[in-house]
């Protein structure tokens, strides 16, 4: 069996080199045509841990601009393009749509696997334009980013939607299942379910660890409040001592953020409202979030009335370089607009993205640096 990959972004390109350090004969496609040379020549720039072993070491590996030779010469065609938020919080599907009109013409059976997040329904819309000969599934990743690789072969559970009335006997069931038993150092749970379930599957668990951050924060703050903020971690390790709660996600510390869950618990509230319920776990714990934006912003400035304070980095987790709705750049800009001085670490990957606005809306109160310990003038460290 050879395995397409329409889209070799951050998570397609570890998924792909996975797929062929397992055994596959792997063909990816991309639009960015120098970052295709890189890959054939296997040399890219990137951040993600083992991609560029990966990389090196692929044999059967090769990358195209033509996604027409991924759809035409591969029989599982996986689709990881990038569906960026609507302003309602929604899922543009755009690229998605783009690639599925690619299949028009396309008279071997094929399997289109949705790889990517869309909104619930989306894949039955799907189905309905493509040729009765290629078949649509979804297979999300649950993932995070400065981890994909290993987050791959250690998932907890494998998402897999598909249509029902084929029968879950259907052989390409079963070459998914053993695809990701040659990928996985851990055997995972292989859940399968309607494509619009598992739609609503994928967005649902992030906007459970959204809900379930959101709820430790508050507790964490209700206890600032009352006195009792030196025993945080104490609650908060009580209440996750229940089994029916768990210790994972459960800390007292900055919002969630990044490129994945703020946009899943949008897209679930989003969803919910479209079926019209006015009120769901989706606005209250985006609410709550920035609630807490701002609690946090108060107590750092409460604790340090005078000092500049220091962020050893600012994107939304340490070692990326991805500013995507990172909490710890919201607090670094929250306390620019108060007044307040700003060190930064000086992570070039990073400071070339922000410099320009930065040093031009705040001037010199915003100052990089390459060690806390090139600071000569008293500073308050946030530990984050």
């Amino acid at each position: 069996m050879k395995i397409g990959v329409i889209g070799a972004g951050r998570l397609g390109i570890c998924f792909a080199l996975l797929c062929e350090a397992a055994g596959y004969d792997v063909l990816v496609s991309d639009i960015r045509e120098d970052y295709v040379s890189q890959l054939n020549d296997r040399k890219i720039d990137t951040n993600e841990p083992e991609v560029d072993t990966l990389l090196r070491q692929a044999k059967n590996f090769r990358a195209t601009t033509d996604n027409k030779e991924v759809i035409n010469t591969c029989d599982l065609i996986y689709t990881l393009v990038a569906t960026p938020s609507l302003d309602d919080g929604s899922y543009d599907i755009s690229s998605v749509w783009n690639i599925v009109n690619e299949f028009s013409d396309v008279s071997d059976k094929k399997y289109f696997v949705v790889g990517c997040t869309v909104n619930p329904g989306d894949c039955e819309q799907f189905k309905q334009k493509l040729p009765k000969n290629v078949k649509v599934l979804y297979n999300p990743e649950f993932i995070a980013q400065g981890s994909i690789v290993n987050d791959l072969r250690n998932a907890d559970m494998v998402l897999l939607g598909y249509d029902i009335n084929d029968g879950i006997d259907n052989p390409v069931i079963k070459d998914i299942r053993k695809l990701y038993e040659r990928i996985q150092s851990t055997r995972a749970i292989v859940c399968t379910m309607s494509t619009t379930a598992a739609e609503i599957t994928k967005i649902a668990v992030n906007c459970f660890l959204t809900t379930k951050i959101s709820y430790a924060n508050m507790l964490g703050d209700v206890l600032n409040m009352a006195g009792c903020g030196d025993e945080v971690v104490g609650v908060l390790g009580a209440i996750g001592a229940d089994t029916r709660i768990g210790r994972r996600y459960l800390n007292y510390g900055l919002g969630y953020g990044g490129p994945c869950l703020p946009r899943d618990n949008r897209a679930f509230a989003a969803f919910a409202k479209s079926l019209g319920m006015k009120y769901n776990l989706g606005f209250v714990t985006d609410g709550i979030n920035n609630e807490h934006a701002e609690f946090v912003c108060n107590y750092y400035v409460k604790m340090n009335p005078d000092k500049p304070f220091y962020f050893d980095y600012i994107t939304y987790k340490k070692g990326t370089d991805i500013l995507t709705e990172s909490q710890q750049y919201r607090l670094c800009k929250d306390l620019l607009e108060l007044g307040r001085t700003v060190y930064i670490h000086n992570d070039k990957r990073v400071i070339e993205q922000i410099y320009e606005s930065l040093t031009e809306e705040y001037g010199d109160r915003v100052r990089f640096v390459d060690s806390k310990e090139n600071i000569t003038e008293p500073i308050f460290v946030l530990n984050l």
